[in-house]
């Protein structure tokens, strides 16, 4: 018989509202604070080695931070379908390792259970956890479609057959309503594939399921709100995400990201002048050391086209130059600053100084559709449009 000091610890659903030290991380995780949130959450899971869920939140925290670092949480690279082909990311080597080790073990321990119980719906919730997160990492930085298909296809059946045994389980309509959303909104080609995999998906249906969770106090309720943000932007209702959005800056005003995407919704809902000053804002707050590790060129970059839009011409180089001097500019931001640095100097009627920009963009990125609009533009000075 397994005495009482020996039975592993197991809370699951309940760890984050039972632990301290989970809840905290967790608060870190929501804050950018990533470091701090995956020190707390390996504390969580020394504490509960036998608990798929605490692998779990370790494993998020691993995803989310390299993620990050690679600049893959903008929303604004998933405003259309030009992420599906993109390159992959540069991720290091070793987080790629450790979040395969981290995955394969939270699934035996969820499958373990599974065995014992087959209708265990945390355990099956885990499992779809940790399967979406390989899907999430498979998509966007290795842009490894089939991988990504197969985590899809398991994630989301675990997620429904929760449902099926536990209709109140909200926590696991967040997988379904995205699944049912992307899959709903792929190129025809791309549903092709997925639909030989034997998994369809409804737009309908999926905004539904992450308005529902989204009302709710459950776990996943800021995720779907993430989740229903990013949609609606991407089906141009531009004022209701705008709504979510300020919803989630509003409850984490130390989140670099839920402030970024206010201002970027503000810009494509045609709101200039409020777009300007929210960037502003951001790049104010990030210097007075508001956020944890803000990458401020996207706010930079952000602030110079919602300037352009409003014909500030200087003020917009200004923030265009802005962008350019962050070190770690990313390669698309870096050569569409350039561009546009190029075209505040012709209508300033500084054609050197344009020209050299143009010249910068042939040179970064010489097969792209940026590239041909420079070479366009070094025989015809740009001038505003109307």
């Amino acid at each position: 018989m397994i005495s009482a000091a020996k039975t592993p610890k197991i809370l699951g659903a309940k760890l984050v509202t039972s632990d301290p030290v989970a809840r905290r991380a967790l608060n870190h995780l929501y804050d950018l604070e990533y470091d701090r949130a995956i020190a707390d959450f390996e504390r969580v899971v020394e504490s509960y080695p036998e608990d798929p869920f605490a692998l779990n939140y370790l494993l998020q925290g691993v995803v989310l931070r390299e993620m990050y670092r690679l600049n893959a949480l903008d929303t604004t690279l998933y405003a259309d379908d030009g992420f599906l082909t993109g390159k992959p990311l540069p991720a290091d080597p070793k987080v790629k390792e450790r979040i395969q080790q981290l995955s394969d073990a939270s699934i035996l321990l969820s499958e373990a259970r599974l065995k014992k119980a087959p209708n265990d719906v945390d355990a099956l919730y885990a499992r779809g956890v940790t399967r979406g997160l390989r899907l999430s990492f498979a998509a966007i930085v290795d842009k490894a479609f089939f991988a990504a298909l197969k985590h899809a296809v398991a994630s989301r059946r675990d997620h429904e057959r929760v449902l099926e045994l536990d209709p109140t389980y909200t926590n696991a309509k967040l997988i379904v309503g995205m699944h049912n959303y992307v899959i709903g909104s792929l190129p025809f080609g791309f549903r092709l594939l997925v639909g030989v995999a034997g998994i369809s998906g409804s737009k309908k249906r999926g905004l539904e399921l992450l308005r529902e969770v989204s009302a709710t106090k459950a776990e996943t309720s800021m995720d779907a709100r993430v989740a229903l943000a990013l949609f609606l932007r991407r089906e141009a209702r531009y004022k209701e995400a705008l709504a979510v959005a300020q919803s989630l800056s509003a409850e984490r005003p130390r989140n670099y990201i839920f402030a970024l995407e206010e201002a970027n919704l503000l810009k494509d809902a045609g709101m200039g002048n409020e777009a300007i000053a929210a960037y502003r804002r951001i790049l104010a707050q990030g210097r007075a050391g508001q956020y944890a590790d803000p990458h401020l060129e996207r706010a930079a970059f952000g602030l110079a086209e919602s300037l352009k839009g409003q014909r500030l011409t200087a003020e917009a180089l200004q923030a265009y130059e802005l962008a350019l001097s962050f070190p770690n500019l990313e390669p698309e931001v870096k050569v569409r600053a350039h561009l546009g640095a190029g075209q505040m100097h012709d209508i300033l009627q500084q054609r050197d100084a344009a020209l050299r920009d143009y010249q910068a963009v042939t040179e970064l990125d010489p097969p792209s559709r940026h590239a041909a609009e420079a070479k366009r533009l070094m025989r015809l000075p740009f001038r505003y449009p109307g």
